[in-house]
């Protein structure tokens, strides 16, 4: 385990404190859950909230406005689980924007390229709200100065076309994670929802995350097989995340981290980030969806023919599936802390990505619910703010600790290239 920095931690909070806002928006009255406690407001609005993972990049571009002149973020929407008002509302100050890249997309990496570049454009046109962080004194320096630090999490390896030296190009666009895999299984590491090909990483998967430590970006283990996460925490020797997982032991989804990996995460020092969807939180809904998976795989020998049946079963029954609640994102929160420890648990809402939430956590303003959930449940303050952010804090940087030593006693990872003739 990875001690934190007190002094340090304890400076952020002092700042945080002297910043927050006079109140924290109530519960809303149409839900039946209670107004948040005066302890809870505080308490949020004096930490850092970092939430590993929100896909508003890529329901912009879904919802045609690549332009950024479409939705006004700094006006609370009627559409969406995401602006500027709710993010201030629910006391972030710190966001993974998530630059993601479906499996199985023609162009990857230019798609990923414009999802950065929409990222890039969307903090500049935001800029007393928003501002880029690259590093971990980036982070705090911008929180203490009032605004939402502003990181880059590449969703899909498949962005990187087989490349190290794409690897590269992406950390330097501002890349600070990158999920080793989307839904389906790569050349070089296997997925979590797809038939796995190479019980784990290759060695080329290896040199990935080899190249990602050196580099200082973290190592995203969601999406990934067991036998993946297995090889990267072997493999890594910095700090792994899982951006948007929860606990498995609690809801047997593919997705989720089982506990023999979540202890393995305790030893490397990182973080698992709970995930808010509801099928990851609510164990029937898993079965479920387990089962229909089993039944669509028995089914169809095509693998793209069994995709769109599967697809297909999401939109009708899988719409009727239980949704969770405050209480069962606590219950993972709580499930993780346990098993791995206080230091190595995070928030990674989905927010944007998700179809069905829990009720009480309907959008980015609602975190505040969840803090007092843990109060309730007789979580100190400090291991709150631990979760909320300081955790994440400590893994980034970490990881930048480490890319500064490896930088300095190894070179990049280069394949050979055939040397080829220039023509006049």
């Amino acid at each position: 385990m990875i001690p934190t920095r007190p002094l340090r931690r304890s400076a952020l909070l002092l700042v945080l404190a002297a910043l927050a806002p006079a109140s924290v928006p109530a519960a809303r009255a149409d839900d039946g859950i209670p107004p948040v406690s005066e302890r809870a407001k505080a308490v949020q609005a004096s930490g850092l909230l970092w939430d590993g993972h929100n896909d508003l990049p890529w329901r912009l571009r879904s919802e045609g406005d690549m332009a950024l002149t479409k939705f006004d973020l700094s006006k609370r929407l009627d559409s969406g689980q995401t602006d500027i008002p709710r993010l201030r509302e629910g006391g972030v100050k710190a966001q993974f924007w998530s630059v993601y890249i479906p499996s199985e997309h023609a162009n990857p990496a230019k798609t990923v390229v414009e999802q950065i570049d929409l990222v890039h454009r969307l903090v500049a046109k935001y800029p007393k709200d928003l501002e880029l962080a690259l590093t971990a004194d980036d982070v705090e320096r911008i929180v203490k100065g009032g605004k939402i630090a502003s990181l880059i999490g590449m969703e899909g390896g498949i962005a990187i076309e087989d490349d190290l030296a794409m690897l590269r190009a992406f950390h330097g666009l501002g890349a600070r994670y990158m999920t080793l895999t989307h839904n389906s299984t790569l050349s070089w590491a296997d997925a979590a929802n797809d038939r796995p090909k190479h019980g784990g990483l290759t060695p080329f998967g290896e040199r990935v995350v080899r190249e990602m430590n050196r580099l200082g970006m973290l190592v995203d283990i969601s999406h990934v097989s067991v036998a993946t996460m297995d090889d990267a925490l072997r493999v890594s020797k910095a700090p792994v995340i899982a951006s948007h997982s929860s606990a498995f032991a609690l809801c047997p989804s593919p997705r989720n981290v089982p506990d023999e990996i979540l202890l393995r995460v305790k030893q490397n020092g990182g973080v698992v980030m709970v995930n808010f969807y509801s099928n990851f939180i609510v164990a029937d809904a898993a079965k479920k969806v387990k089962a229909a998976r089993e039944a669509v795989l028995a089914r169809y020998a095509d693998e793209a023919a069994g995709k769109k049946a599967l697809e297909a079963w999401y939109r009708t029954e899988g719409k009727t599936l239980a949704r969770g609640t405050i209480k069962d994102v606590a219950d993972h929160i709580d499930h993780i802390a346990k098993v791995a420890g206080i230091d190595h648990v995070g928030i990674g809402s989905d927010f944007d990505g998700i179809t069905r939430w829990p009720v009480g956590l309907d959008d980015v303003s609602c975190y505040p619910r969840l803090t007092d959930e843990l109060l309730r449940r007789g979580y100190s303050e400090d291991d709150v703010h631990k979760v909320l952010g300081l955790n994440i804090l400590r893994v980034f940087r970490e990881a930048g600790d480490v890319a500064t030593r490896l930088q300095a006693e190894v070179a990049p990872e280069v394949d050979e290239i055939k040397p080829e003739p220039h023509d006049d």
